[in-house]
Formats: C-alpha cells, sequence, structure tokens
C-alpha cells in the first residue's frame, strides 16, 4: 500500500460514515467525544424472519468450505520428527494458566491489576502459538523475524482503533464496568490491549497452515475465472465507500458492514500486484489464503469470547434484530463476523511485511534459507514475492 493509498484509506474510514450522521440529520460532534461517552446499545427485539434468513445467507456460504475440509482425503504425509516443545514454550503455557485463572477468579490481593488481565494473557497466547508453530516447521514468526513480530504491536493497536471508531456509530459493544478516567489514560490502556490482536490472528495463521489436513483440501480446489483488472480495485472501493456512509446512515440495519467494508477497502488500496497473486491464485483454484485466514480469525474469536465471559473487565454487546442464542457473551451468528475479520488482519499484516522495517529484518536474517519452497504460499514473511 503506497503513501497515497494510506491517507486514502484513513481518510475514508475517518469520514464517510460522519457524512452517514450528516446525511440522518444527527449532531456529527457527538461522534467525536473522546474518550466516548459510555453509552450500551438498545437492545430491539429479535427479528426471527431476518435471524433465520441470515443464518441461512451465512450457512450456505459456509457449508462448501466445511464440506470440502470434512470429506477430502489428504494425500499421504511423510512424518517427519518434530522438535522438542521448547522451555519458552512450556513457560508461556504456564503463563498463560496463571493469567487465566487470575482472570477468571476475584482474589482480593488482585486489587486494580484485576481490571488490566488481557493483556498479559493474549501475551501468553501470542507466545505459545509460536512455539507450537516453532515446534511444528522449526520457524515461527516470533523467532525468525522478530523485528516484524514487534512491528506488529504498535501495527494492531492502530488497526483495532479502526473499529472502535466505527462502533461508536453502530454501539454493538460497549466495556463493563465503565470507569472514568481522562482522554490520555483511556487511550494507553485500550492501546495496550488492542496491540495484541493482530499478533494472535496471524500467529494463529501461521500455526494452522503448518496443518496439512486443513490446507490441503483448499490447494487445488474450484478455480475462479477472474482477470486481474483496475475495475476491480474501484468496484472494491465504491462499495466499502458507499458501505461506510450507510454505517453512519442507517446503523441499526448496515452494522455487519464494520467488518467487510475495512476489507473492500484494504482489497481495492492493494498494490496491484498483490492482487494479481490472489487473482492468479483462485484461478488455478487455491483457496488457502482465503480459508486459513478466515479460520485463524475464527479460532481467537473463540477464544476472545471465551476468555472475555468471567473476565471483570469484559465487554458486552448489543445486535440487533439479531442478539439471540448466546455462546459466552456473543450471540451466535455474531462469529460469522471473525471471518472477513480474520482475513483482513492477515492482509493488514502484510502490508508491514513489504515494509522498509521487513526488509531490514529480512536482511540480518538472510542466514535463514531453509523455509521449504512447499510453504511460500503461506507467509510474506518468507516470501515477499509471492505476495
Amino acid at each position: 500500500m503506497t503513501a497515497y493509498s494510506l491517507c486514502l484509506f484513513l481518510f475514508c474510514l475517518f469520514t464517510l460514515p460522519l457524512i452517514g450522521v450528516w446525511l440522518s440529520g444527527q449532531l456529527v460532534l457527538s461522534f467525536l467525544e473522546f474518550p466516548p461517552r459510555p453509552i450500551a446499545g438498545s437492545l430491539s427485539d429479535v427479528s426471527w424472519v431476518l435471524f433465520f434468513a441470515s443464518s441461512l445467507g451465512i450457512l450456505g456460504m459456509l457449508t462448501p468450505f466445511v464440506l470440502r475440509l470434512l470429506t477430502f482425503r489428504p494425500a499421504a504425509q511423510h512424518h517427519s520428527t518434530q522438535q522438542t516443545f521448547s522451555l519458552w514454550g512450556w513457560a508461556s503455557m504456564a503463563s498463560l494458566l496463571i493469567f487465566w485463572i487470575l482472570a477468571w477468579t476475584r482474589f482480593s490481593w488482585m486489587g486494580e491489576f484485576q481490571l488490566h488481565t488481557f493483556t498479559p494473557l493474549w501475551l501468553s497466547y501470542i507466545v505459545l502459538v509460536n512455539a507450537l508453530t516453532d515446534r511444528r516447521t522449526q520457524h515461527c514468526l516470533l523467532r525468525d523475524y522478530p523485528t516484524c513480530f514487534l512491528g506488529l504491536f504498535p501495527l494492531s493497536a492502530m488497526y483495532w482503533w479502526v473499529f472502535e471508531y466505527l462502533n461508536r456509530f453502530a454501539q454493538n459493544w460497549h466495556y463493563v464496568p465503565q470507569v472514568d478516567v481522562d482522554g490520555l489514560t483511556y487511550f494507553l490502556v485500550g492501546s495496550l490491549s488492542f496491540s495484541t490482536v493482530l499478533p494472535a490472528v496471524y500467529c494463529t495463521y501461521e500455526w494452522l497452515q503448518s496443518f496439512p489436513r486443513l490446507s490441503q483440501p483448499f490447494q487445488s480446489w474450484r478455480a475462479v475465472p477472474v482477470r486481474s483488472h483496475e475495475t476491480w480495485r474501484w468496484f472494491f472501493v465504491a462499495l466499502a465507500c458507499l458501505g461506510l456512509i450507510g454505517i453512519g446512515l442507517w446503523p441499526k440495519l448496515l452494522y455487519p458492514l464494520i467488518w467487510l467494508s475495512p476489507l473492500l477497502l484494504l482489497l481495492g488500496l492493494q498494490k496491484s500486484q498483490n492482487r494479481d497473486a490472489w487473482v492468479r491464485m483462485l484461478g488455478r483454484g487455491d483457496w488457502r489464503p482465503i480459508v486459513i485466514p478466515s479460520m485463524a480469525g475464527l479460532l481467537c474469536g473463540l477464544l476472545w469470547e471465551l476468555w472475555n465471559s468471567q473476565s471483570l473487565a469484559h465487554w458486552e454487546y448489543s445486535i440487533p434484530y439479531l442478539h439471540a442464542y448466546q455462546i459466552f457473551e456473543m450471540p451466535v451468528l455474531g462469529y460469522a463476523g471473525y471471518v472477513p475479520f480474520g482475513l483482513a488482519c492477515v492482509i493488514c499484516a502484510q502490508l508491514l511485511a513489504t515494509s522498509g522495517i521487513w526488509k531490514s529484518s529480512r536482511e540480518k536474517l538472510s542466514r535463514k534459507k531453509t523455509v521449504s519452497l512447499k510453504m511460500a504460499w503461506q507467509t510474506p514473511w518468507h516470501h515477499t514475492k509471492n505476495i
């Protein structure tokens, strides 16, 4: 993504929902307060017609992928000897269990720290999933490209603030307990928690793609005869822009576009060679760059909701018309949002992979040339030219 594209990306995300608010006749300035006013979204009655129609639509889209995964017979694999699980992997597992217990209990000596267990819990998970990947493949982002691994954290904080901003219009989630703090404290504490989002999803993506049982079914599947053309770029951008305006104009109806519009913008504003790579892979029936990130987003989503459910500091949802059958705090249909979110997270991480930071890290680690060519599709950190 060029500097121009990045500026356009941020400009669209910030201004277009406000245009929707202005068109609806509401006061624009009320959406720019920081910290935002702690208002819990009001629950509307469940529309069972909309619920079942949405359920059928989601099932219709996911069923072919699930059937492919369940019915595919993978080729016989040569089982290489996995290395011993590292000491830092065991340490991260112990840390995760400790912070999980601390998050779900209410020890009096925890005091104010009880409100801040989210970040150490997810840092433990991120290190653990890197250790699991390293055990399976002898490679992981944390060890091979530490500069990029660390770079994901500030990028992640900025990335999730985008969704916090969009949620001001839809008010789909709010945080409990509502603590009265100044703007700087709110920003710093929030950024610390938000910084774990991209590393968690991307490192989970690396781990999942190391399983042939998950990747082989989609390596050579249904070819999509689509040619790369600039028309597609502007189609994605236009669709995303209309969606962002709609979020401000009709938030109770178009709130799912919170998860789709940023993805469409990222797809539209990518460099042409990145989009061409996607088109070529889909043209030969290779769906792995879409399916595996989506799985990573869904798995992280389940863990987010699991660990959130019994924590003192947590979030709750208010989903118009579809708030039914909660799994933890999330209504069941809400989990569908983690599918495009996982894909958007991996694309966002790839922006860092093609930056100057990545290149400097690559030069320092140029001696690491043992990555298998059969995994060239999987990660931009090892094969930038294939993005």
